[in-house]
């Protein structure tokens, strides 16, 4: 098997001659300037770097040391850089920390202690690059847009599994922002028609006098300015599946219609005489409550019926233990990807206030806040002032010692895997555990 390739940036010959020999088990590269260390990074791609912040043209200082460290970060955002520091360059060392290297070794360096953190430096990015992989190899999956570590989404997406191959007609009920559509498009993608459309229509979004002719098409003359023959929404999902979000907003009159439609399978255009026949599969949704509609005269009980053949509850995001810190690291590496930025942590302040929230808007309200803070943030790191939450007090909860025993275990194993990005290593370290003990304790309350 080939070295791996271990970057020394050092301008001192005799240093370097020490690192070489050194570190034989790796394939050393050095570089002795900024331009050198930029050439060398992008032949090499080395997954660790070694780094004397006094480079020249500025040796007795750190401004070229730490101007080649943000280059290295910004082209190479992955990448684990080692500073090499004296006593007096503590300070700048702290600062390069604060930039984003990885850690940082006194000299003169002690050989075997340095070894531990390159050997430790090379792990944790293999381990980056496997976690990547495995993202990478799941995003084929129809349910892969999903982020969740909560027993109630996890049942929810089994669910969704056994659900989606069915023909039956599938209610989705939850809070606006929790992903309805989300789950809509995997119960067609993991269904038989995953090859035909997936056609969705929102009916808050459209006047009630534009709806009817919007889902059910129209003839040529039928209405003024009907100047040709329109498909409407449901005949153009024909073979597929159709998505209602909001169908507690339907008008009355067209609930008639409809329900018509899912009893007969035919509609006929407006302004037309034709029965036409559509195979398409309902998939609805909604935040509001159907039956109480349905009790209060609002919404047709005999439609409420014929769309509830199968309800899946969408728990809200405040419900979901240890997802908010989970999809608050999804969206921050997902935004700092786009927008181009360096690698970006978020300070305790900030995760204290992310898990403490309760999000009223769902995951929709937290992807919004974080793009934003990635944006704002000026510094590594995502602070309080950068999300803009307010604060909210927790609530008690009454239950008894066992109850409250196995549920706050439950909960702080959740919480620091989340925390950690699922690194079950920074994990136990953050519990004050063994990684031994963590894997026991995860096994015990059923968490993958």
């Amino acid at each position: 098997m080939s070295k791996k390739k271990l970057l020394v940036i050092e301008d001192d010959p005799g240093l370097q001659k020490q690192l070489r020999w050194s570190f034989d088990a790796y394939e050393v590269v050095v570089a002795d300037d900024r331009d050198a260390a930029l050439a060398q990074l992008r032949r090499h791609q080395p997954a660790v770097v070694t780094m004397d912040l006094g480079l020249p043209p500025d040796p007795d200082g750190a401004s070229e040391g730490l101007a080649t460290l943000q280059q290295i970060l910004a082209s190479a955002p992955d990448t684990k850089v080692i500073i090499l520091s004296g006593n007096q360059e503590r300070k700048h060392a702290l600062k390069a920390i604060g930039m984003g290297a990885y850690d940082f070794h006194q000299k003169p360096f002690d050989a075997d202690m340095l070894g531990l953190v390159i050997e430790r430096a090379f792990y944790l990015h293999a381990m980056q690059q496997e976690n990547r992989r495995m993202l990478q190899t799941q995003a084929d999956s129809p349910l892969a847009g999903i982020v969740s570590r909560d027993p109630g989404m996890l049942k929810l997406c089994r669910s969704v599994e056994k659900v989606a191959p069915s023909s039956a007609t599938v209610m989705l009920l939850g809070d606006s922002g929790s992903g309805k559509e989300l789950i809509a498009r995997a119960l067609h993608a993991l269904s038989a028609r995953h090859d035909k459309r997936f056609v969705a229509i929102n009916c808050a979004a459209i006047p009630e006098n534009l709806l009817e002719s919007e889902l059910f098409g129209y003839e040529k003359g039928a209405f003024t300015g009907a100047a040709k023959q329109t498909l409407g929404k449901i005949e153009l999902a024909h073979g597929g599946t159709f998505f209602l979000d909001e169908i507690g907003d339907m008008p009355m009159a067209l609930q008639a219609k409809l329900l018509r439609f899912l009893q007969e399978r035919v509609i006929e255009r407006v302004g037309g005489r034709t029965e036409i026949g559509v195979d398409v599969r309902i998939v609805c949704a909604t935040h509001q409550n159907l039956k109480a509609l349905a009790d209060a005269g609002r919404f047709r009980e005999d439609l409420f019926y014929r769309l509830s053949e199968i309800v899946l509850m969408i728990p809200p995001l405040r419900e979901r233990i240890g997802d908010g810190a989970l999809l608050a690291h999804h969206f921050k590496n997902k935004f700092c990807a786009s927008e181009g930025r360096m690698a970006l942590n978020f300070s305790p302040e900030a995760m204290a206030s992310i898990e403490g929230y309760a999000w009223p808007g769902n995951v929709r309200e937290m992807e919004n806040c974080i793009k934003r803070a990635v944006i704002m943030s000026d510094g590594p790191q995502i602070g309080l002032d950068d999300l803009g939450l307010p604060d909210s007090p927790a609530l008690e909860e009454g239950v008894n010692l066992r109850q409250a025993r196995d549920a706050a275990e439950y909960n702080v194993m959740v919480r620091a895997l989340a925390r950690a990005d699922g690194n079950i290593l920074k994990a136990a370290e953050m519990l004050g555990v063994s990684r031994p003990t963590l894997y026991d304790l995860m096994n015990h309350h059923g968490i993958k």
